[in-house]
């Protein structure tokens, strides 16, 4: 009975995002326990109470697109949409568009951009939003791009992710740009 439930609950999802769930029901019917642990990362994916809008979206496009630049990318893209984000900031993240990212947003990608590749600019960035945000500002944009990351990351491991492609973003086709691995000190 349970599992029905569960299957209902992510058929749901996807089709309020247009997002294949076909992974997270293979993890049911492999797992259902393993699919309620990874359930309680939503949750935790959901963590914002100082962070503005724009930032927490922007970290956690870039964690999605460090992973992803596929339908996680695309899910992360409409759920920001759906908070309110403005399509052109969102277009900014997605193509690195650092001139056309407004303050929030930018110190959000920064961030986010800063640990995912672990830059050297990584303790400036935290420093910076922690001035503005405070602890709980750092907090809320960790969260957002690490466990932005995993959804991803598991879809891929279980043999479910797709190739790359654009992501729609207020019926506008954008072709993600992909950040290049920081390079190494010599």
């Amino acid at each position: 009975m349970r599992r029905f439930f569960a299957r209902r609950a992510l058929d749901r999802f996807g089709a309020r995002y247009d997002y294949d769930v076909g992974y997270m029901h293979h993890m049911l019917q492999t797992s259902p326990s393993a699919l309620l642990g990874f359930a309680g990362l939503t949750k935790l994916a959901r963590h914002r109470k100082a962070a503005p809008v724009q930032a927490f979206y922007a970290a956690k496009l870039v964690g999605a697109l460090t992973e992803d630049c596929g339908p996680c990318t695309q899910l992360a893209a409409r759920m920001a949409e759906e908070a309110g984000v403005p399509a052109a900031s969102i277009q900014a993240v997605l193509t690195r568009n650092r001139a056309a990212m407004n303050g929030d947003t930018f110190l959000g990608f920064r961030f986010a951009d800063a640990l995912a590749r672990r830059l050297p600019d990584l303790d400036g960035a935290r420093d910076a939003v922690r001035a503005r945000w405070g602890e709980m500002g750092v907090l809320d944009l960790t969260l957002a791009v690490q466990i932005g990351r995993v959804f991803p990351m598991v879809k891929a491991g279980l043999g479910f992710a797709e190739a790359c492609e654009g992501v729609q973003i207020a019926g506008r086709l954008v072709m993600p740009t992909k950040a290049h691995a920081p390079r190494e000190a010599a």
